[in-house]
């Protein structure tokens, strides 16, 4: 380190982490990043990588002017994110979403903060509270923080952390796949960035197929739930597919597996329902199963997802699981500035706070990082607007949430201050109130437009 100033401290080497560190450093502030692996493992990583991608590959849509998530993308990079700038120079084909090379994402983070004078990499588990002379910390160990800490977070907050489990889709060879059967089409055709519109390979279902694979789903062997999981609730953006199935023989065909957008070359029609793999890597030699979250056990996932047209023969680099994951109820205990109420050294990001989602997590390490800097320098943090993708997601889980009903929430447009009643727009010469894509157009600009003006503001010198 070159800086006279005392380090802050990052727990956790995630996407959230590597975030706050890059942020720290970026404003000339020391840190030391703490990561347990490979000393100590999770259920998850299969890596010792920075930022390891765990679930899915995708940071969801990119779509900056009428999608909330492509929002706070946009943000992100005019921020100086080390997480999309990792995410924008490793984008593989998905359409309109943002997916990356998992493997060459993880590399450049690691790299770029390994590379950074202000930037110290330590390797062991931080077991129970950290330690009192560490007079700023950041505790970014995602929803698979250790028991040690976990159980410190408990005692000294008094409340009991919630938990919900968190399903991995499988990754199938795409050498292995039938594309006598199966077909490249993104929804749409429509193209994203770096891609065609031709970027998802489909399975198409006809209706009996698709019964026979419902009907399997839900005859399959999953695995037992250890006694103190077994009422652990599920966040449905990573319910597993066996319980999606559970509530109706259409509610596959209305969530993962909808046609809609999509036509079979094959009939020139639309099928009855498809599966969807996205690009896992680079090479494209990968490709995910949107969608297909499972807690069936493996042998299981072979012999059901093999029913599945075009997947006859499929060889799987990677075959599904599950693990907890564990988030504290952030709107009782956290400050505006991500602070934990009663030891206001500790500051929590990513997913530990409850939000949900790659890209979530690394806004909240990113937020926590600058007002971590901030603070080190005697500077008083400044609170992104309210009306800003960055701003919504902090007032929601530092105070706008029900505490007794919080759950894992991902970026939306319901999160973000409705526009001026007063905003029309003008449809076949007649003026209307704002509904729509029109009204998130107006949302997402206002958002960008706010995040400038907060952005060129002066920081101001904190009040003695």
């Amino acid at each position: 380190m070159t800086s006279a100033l005392p380090p802050v401290h990052v727990i956790g080497g995630g996407l959230a982490g590597s975030e706050a560190a890059w942020a720290l450093a970026g404003a000339g502030v020391p840190v030391v990043l703490h990561e347990m692996r490979p000393v100590r493992g999770t259920d998850a990583h299969k890596t010792d990588g920075l930022a390891e991608l765990v679930c899915s590959n995708s940071f969801r849509s990119d779509d900056h002017e009428a999608n909330a998530v492509g929002v706070l993308h946009e943000e992100m990079r005019r921020c100086g994110s080390l997480i999309l700038a990792a995410g924008d120079a490793h984008k593989v084909p998905a359409g309109s979403a943002l997916a990356v090379d998992r493997d060459g994402f993880s590399g450049h983070v690691q790299a770029r903060l390994e590379a950074h004078p202000l930037v110290t990499i330590e390797r062991g588990e931080v077991a129970g509270m950290p330690p009192a002379g560490w007079d700023s910390v950041i505790v970014a160990t995602g929803p698979l923080t250790s028991p040690a800490l976990a159980e410190a977070v408990r005692a000294l907050t008094g409340t009991e952390a919630l938990a919900f489990f968190d399903a991995i889709a499988p990754i199938v060879h795409t050498d292995s796949i039938d594309f006598e059967t199966a077909w490249f089409q993104s929804r749409y055709d429509k193209p994203g960035p770096g891609g065609t519109g031709k970027d998802y390979i489909n399975c198409p279902l006809d209706q009996a197929q698709y019964e026979a694979f419902v009907q399997a789903l839900l005859d399959s062997e999953k695995m037992d739930f250890r006694e103190w999981e077994a009422s652990t609730p599920y966040f449905d953006g990573c319910m597993p597919i066996e319980v999606m199935a559970s509530r109706g023989l259409d509610t596959l065909r209305y969530g993962p597996m909808k046609p809609v957008g999509l036509t079979d070359p094959r009939t020139g029609r639309r099928p009855h329902a498809v599966v969807q793999l996205r690009q896992d890597n680079a090479l494209g030699s990968l490709f995910n199963m949107v969608g297909f979250q499972t807690k069936m056990r493996h042998g299981e996932q072979v012999r059901v997802f093999r029913t599945i047209p075009g997947l006859e023969k499929a060889e799987f680099a990677r075959l599904g699981g599950l693990h907890r994951n564990t988030f504290i109820q952030s709107p009782a205990l956290l400050d505006g500035g991500l602070r934990l109420k009663v030891e206001p050294r500790l500051r929590f990001a990513g997913q530990i706070t409850g939000v949900e989602g790659y890209v979530e997590s690394a806004a909240i390490g990113l937020l926590a990082g600058r007002f971590a800097a901030a603070e080190r320098l005697g500077l008083q943090p400044d609170f992104p607007p309210r009306t800003t993708a960055l701003g919504a997601l902090l007032a929601h889980i530092t105070g706008e949430a029900n505490p007794e009903t919080f759950q894992p929430m991902n970026v939306n447009f319901g999160l973000f201050p409705p526009p001026d009643e007063a905003e029309t727009i003008t449809v076949n010469g007649r003026r209307r109130k704002l509904k729509g894509v029109d009204r998130k157009k107006v949302q997402a600009a206002r958002a960008l437009a706010d995040l400038d003006a907060w952005l060129g503001r002066a920081p101001r010198v904190a009040a003695e």
